[in-house]
């Protein structure tokens, strides 16, 4: 892990679904992960209401940046997530739902789980046993081992071990 300031996660897990939730028509929607392109960059900007800078995290070579859509909806991105691939684990660098997937208006429920899930897929993938890291505001340490079932390492640090990430695997990725 590289010394840079690692910034504090403060996603909320607002429902663990097998896909996103219309908080409006109730209906569900299946979704799919995909590397952000260089075109997706021109909608995540901060003037559009998003928090982070997702430009320069798809501008650094040793991080991965994906977004979340919904399936035959490519260009409409639900969330997205910044991941670096470690010796033994995967790390989660960034984590954001869309400005109108936040709040008590937002449209669909689901999408950060969704991406944390995706996060311990490729955990698993990479032969980590689903070991996912990341850093999270201290008020949120005990939202995420409820819903996550991630457990406090030391200081900031958060860490979703082999069943946990079974668990989310299973309950987003059917195949």
């Amino acid at each position: 892990m590289s010394n840079k300031t690692q910034i504090e996660q403060s996603f909320i897990i607002d429902k663990l679904t097998d896909s996103i939730l219309n908080t409006i028509s109730g209906d569900s929607f299946q979704t799919e992960v995909s590397r952000i392109t260089n075109v997706d960059l021109k909608t995540v900007l901060k003037k559009n209401g998003w928090n982070f800078d997702w430009k320069s995290e798809f501008n650094d070579i040793q991080k991965e940046v994906y977004k979340l859509t919904i399936v035959n909806n490519s260009n409409i991105i639900q969330g997205a997530i910044s991941i670096t691939i470690e010796q033994d684990h995967v790390y989660m660098n960034l984590l954001e739902s869309s400005p109108f997937n936040v709040g008590k208006n937002k449209l669909y429920e689901g999408v950060s789980g969704n991406l944390v899930a995706f996060a311990c897929k490729v955990s698993f993938q990479k032969g980590f046993d689903g070991f996912v890291a990341f850093t999270a505001k201290t008020n949120l340490i005990k939202h995420y081992e409820e819903n996550l079932g991630a457990f406090h390492f030391k200081n900031q640090r958060m860490i979703i071990e082999t069943e946990a990430s079974k668990k989310l695997v299973k309950k987003y990725f059917k195949s």
